[in-house]
């Protein structure tokens, strides 16, 4: 097969038309696989139904499509799992091509030399001085800024990493492609390299064989790290300060991506010390340390996870050292050094008559010796390149880190600020961001839990204290008056239940963390189904007994920090956050964690309680409230984001969402999570997690800095949220939870009984062995919504609202909300998620899930329902922003939704009549694999599903 080689020119008129090239090209080869490995009859049937899915997708013949589904579920169990592997692993490849493609569109856009881009750095600096602020204020806001995506493991991430390793193969063998001008040998080369590692993905098993544990979890996250993180956060840093150091508002452009000036005083930067900032930005986790609804999470897998990261991070530094040592071969008899770094030279056991003259060498050996040696302390271990003399193992990453800014420090000061600026610079950052454990771990677990333990503590202690029968009042009392006593509340002369044991173990292992890798190990606490003050009191006395809480000192080695997940939970956080301010004996504690109080809301649950609209609403109306509470108790908030991948669970482009946060939301930190298969989808591939990063940094100055200088809301906006909210939450709750049979409708139209068989996650589906909704997790309830093309977690509710809100306000209604969704982020940012979820929906393939429910009645009933909100929802959409068409403002997201669908359709129909197998009895386990299959296709082909 001939493939042209392409001149690839920094702007083209048809922006897609690489794109278009490199998903034939994938898909072509993909073909040709099959048609090697399965013939020609299998290769065929494959095309067939990629035709029809295009002409049907394009053209009204119902006849046809009818005739094709027919076809579909004739095949045999066999052809479908083929036709099905088939089309899964095509949505793969269409992902890795549109992944490259942005990484092409952004180079082609630098080379040109166009102006910064939304989203950017440069871009956001450059607003930020338009407005007044000098670099130097910059640098000083940054100093307290915090900025944190925190990695979740959740039953979403359907992808295995031996699928992984291929498409990023694909994604490196096509970036060579656009990068490199290959000779005709180099380019055969090539295109053999792309054969075998699509004819290696095709001979992958594309699902689990056995269920993740949650070590299992915390390897694939720390993937991520060799990945990107590693990486990509030291040159992000590189490029900010490389963007700070120049004068104001100079001329000069630079390329925050590569650490390179240019312009006219390009000769100059390397010879003058870049400003430092501080590390703002750094990762966080909750693999290994999130337990609510998890049971495996144990005291034994955090410390197994800490080790790990301690590994991966001492490995990833004594490689940067060996290679480091290799380059600064700088000699003394050519060039100085500074008397720090002779000291630091002399203290190595390297005695090598080779390197006598070489003082960076020897010091960077005397620094190899000393990080061995923690590596040994630290692990127990050795690593894989020994050292080449004894020495003590450093006390903490600080002192490694001052190690390393002696070498810097005489670099700079005798002329060699070049070479400080490279890999040193890149290591130095490294240590500051990751320090010996690598990623901040966050333990959370449920409210219920914790009061359970504490009853349990108190009834040991004493008999007559009946803890769960008092009042809250009461409870707060007691509570505050154990926190204040520094006598331990348990024994160990006495017998725990197994919970009790279980949550005292994990909490004294954090602390054990901490005393061996540092404070920045194990430094949050969250508890989730926060509703009470008595609720963070609880948690208190559980970290005063593992040694966390200190009554004498009124020290918290940790932070406390509630999560609000339903609706009522949310109206009532500030009520609760300002009882507890109020408290002294916490405001003590507080002022040791340097008067930062740190509020968890829930995206997820909020909307499985309440709907799209009111989640969204409820939570805005929550981080006012706070606002409020914190200014006047001058503490400073801040606010942890749980969003979740899918709009439905407060997912969406992450620079409109900070942005959208209401003015004083922010202020410099902000943390949120990043769940399930949207990691992979942002960070598997270096540079477009480089981007990903950056888009962070820029959202939270912009939201800090510039939100301030814009006008609030206006009242009637706010009132009409609140109008539409009230509407919108009794839509949903009528037909979510007060619909008879509704529970019944969903458990069969959707596959979420089938999901917990895909061995995608350590956490059970439901927090209880029920069906009821209520107690189903957040995530494969929308998962199942999506699964089924409906998504209805995302826009139901919105339509009805809408309607009752015009018909109460004939003559203005419809003139606000356009103002609104013109002049309010807040409300634009809800309608464009909103809208990006419609596109994705299809009710014909819903119908077909709909058909599933055996209950004629209840199955017509319930789905015309739907349809009637989704009709009324796509209307209302279209009336407020004026569009004929969805993403009509978003062609490219258009363009990629709309040439997804014909490879995503055939999966939904094939799953639907495996599912129908399946639950009549079928029980090959082609049947059942093929259902899992599609489950991993579907969720490809949508990429922010759960």
């Amino acid at each position: 097969m001939n493939y042209p080689v392409k001149s690839v020119t920094p702007i083209s008129d048809d922006q897609d038309m690489q794109l278009r090239e490199d998903i034939r090209h994938l898909g072509r080869i993909l073909g040709d696989t099959v048609r090697k490995q399965h013939g020609d009859a299998i290769f065929n049937l494959i095309e067939q139904v990629r035709q029809n899915s295009v002409r049907f997708g394009r053209d009204q013949d119902l006849q046809g499509k009818h005739d094709f589904e027919v076809m579909l579920n004739s095949l045999s169990n066999d052809h479908m799992v083929k036709l099905v592997r088939a089309f899964s692993y095509f949505s793969h490849l269409t992902n890795i091509a549109e992944d490259q493609h942005q990484i092409r569109r952004t180079r082609a856009h630098l080379i040109a030399g166009s102006k910064p881009k939304q989203g950017s750095l440069e871009h956001t600096i450059g607003a930020l001085q338009e407005r007044g602020y000098s670099n130097q204020q910059l640098i000083d806001f940054l100093a307290t800024a915090l900025v944190s995506p925190v990695l979740t493991a959740h039953p979403t991430e359907v992808q295995r990493k031996s699928i992984l390793n291929c498409q990023m193969m694909i994604g490196r063998l096509l970036n060579e492609r656009d990068r490199m001008q290959l000779t005709p040998q180099e380019f055969k080369d090539n295109e053999a390299a792309l054969q075998r590692e699509i004819l290696t993905l095709w001979q992958t098993r594309m699902i689990r064989s056995s269920k993740l544990s949650v070590l299992d979890e915390v390897e694939n996250g720390l993937s991520f790290y060799d990945y990107t993180f590693l990486a990509e956060l030291p040159h992000l840093y590189a490029g900010l300060e490389d963007i700070l150091s120049k004068s104001d508002n100079a001329p000069d452009q630079l390329d925050v991506r590569s650490d390179t000036v240019t312009g006219g005083a390009a000769h100059n930067e390397a010879d003058r010390e870049p400003v430092e900032i501080a590390s703002f930005f750094k990762i966080g986790s909750w693999i290994g340390g999130d337990r609510d609804g998890n049971p495996f999470v144990t005291a034994s897998v955090l410390e197994k996870t800490l080790i790990m990261q301690c590994t991966r991070i001492l490995r990833f530094y004594l490689d940067e050292l060996h290679r480091l040592g290799a380059q600064l071969s700088v000699a003394q008899l050519l060039v100085g050094v500074s008397d720090e770094l002779s000291e630091l030279a002399a203290r190595s056991p390297d005695n090598s008559v080779h390197r006598s003259d070489e003082p960076y060498r020897r010091a960077i050996t005397g620094m190899y010796a000393r990080l061995s040696a923690t590596f040994n302390a630290l692990l127990g271990d050795e690593p894989l390149i020994h050292p080449t003399g004894a020495a003590t193992p450093y006390q903490s990453p600080q002192q490694f880190s001052d190690d390393l800014t002696v070498v810097h420090r005489s670099l700079i000061a005798h002329g060699s600020a070049g070479l400080a600026r490279g890999r040193l610079r890149h290591l130095r950052r490294a240590v500051q961001v990751f320090g010996f454990s690598l990623a901040p771990i966050d333990l959370r677990q449920n409210s219920d839990v914790h009061e359970r333990v504490v009853a349990e503590l108190f009834a040991a202690a004493n008999p007559d204290c009946h803890y769960l029968e008092l009042t809250e009042a009461g409870r707060v009392a007691l509570l505050i008056d154990e926190i204040s006593n520094a006598r331990p509340l348990s024994s160990p002369y006495l017998v725990y239940s197994e919970e009790t044991q279980s949550e005292l173990s994990i909490y004294r292992a954090a602390r054990v963390a901490q005393e061996r890798y540092g404070k920045a190990a194990v430094p949050n606490c969250i508890i989730s189904k926060t509703d009470s003050v008595s609720d963070l009191l609880e948690l208190a006395v559980i970290l005063k007994e593992a040694g966390l809480l200190h009554p004498n000192e009124a020290r918290l080695d940790v932070n406390i920090i509630p999560l609000f997940e339903t609706i009522a939970d949310l109206r009532n956080s500030a009520v609760v956050m300002e009882q507890l301010l109020n408290l002294p004996a916490y405001a003590r504690l507080l002022a040791s964690r340097d008067l930062a109080q740190e509020v968890m809301l829930g995206y997820s649950d909020s909307n499985k309680d309440g709907g799209f609209l009111t989640s969204g609403w409820e939570l805005y109306k929550a981080e006012l409230a706070l606002i409020d509470v914190f200014a006047a108790k001058n503490v400073r908030l801040r606010l942890f984001h749980g969003r979740g991948g899918s709009v439905g669970r407060g997912g969406g482009p992450s620079y409109q969402a900070i942005l959208a946060q209401p003015a004083g939301a922010v202020q410099g930190q902000i943390r949120l999570t990043e769940q399930g298969e949207v990691i992979t989808t942002k960070y598997a591939n270096a540079e477009v997690g480089r981007s990903n990063l950056e888009v962070l940094a820029a959202a939270t100055l912009e939201a800090s800095l510039l939100s301030e200088m814009e006008a609030p809301p206006k009242p009637e906006f706010l009132a009409c949220m609140d109008a539409l909210s009230d509407h919108a939450f009794a839509a949903y709750r009528d037909l979510v939870y007060d619909t008879k049979g509704f529970e019944q409708y969903f458990w069969e139209s959707t596959v979420i009984s089938e999901i917990a068989g895909l061995n995608i996650g350590s956490r059970p589906a439901s927090r209880k062995k029920t069906t009821a909704i209520e107690d189903l997790r957040a995530i494969p309830w929308v998962f199942s919504w999506s699964q089924c093309r409906l998504m209805l977690p995302g826009w139901y509710g919105f339509g009805a609202a809408v309607q009752q809100y015009l018909a109460a306000h004939p003559n203005t209604g419809l003139a606000l909300l356009q103002e609104m969704v013109r002049d309010w982020p807040f409300f634009t940012t809800l309608l464009s998620n909103m809208e990006m979820v419609l596109a994705k929906s299809d009710l014909d393939i819903a119908g077909r899930y709909a058909g599933l429910v055996k209950d004629e009645q209840l199955r017509t009933t319930i789905f015309a329902r739907i349809c009637e909100g989704h009709f009324a929802t796509l209307n209302a959409l279209k009336t407020i922003t004026g569009q004929s068409e969805l993403l009509a403002t978003n062609p490219a997201l258009q363009r990629s939704i709309r040439n997804r669908f014909p490879y995503i359709s055939p999966l939904n129909h094939v799953q639907v009549e495996l599912l129908s197998r399946y639950r009549d009895g079928d029980q090959d386990e082609r049947v059942r694999r093929g259902i899992h299959l599609t489950i991993n296709g579907v969720a490809a082909g949508l990429r922010n599903s759960g």
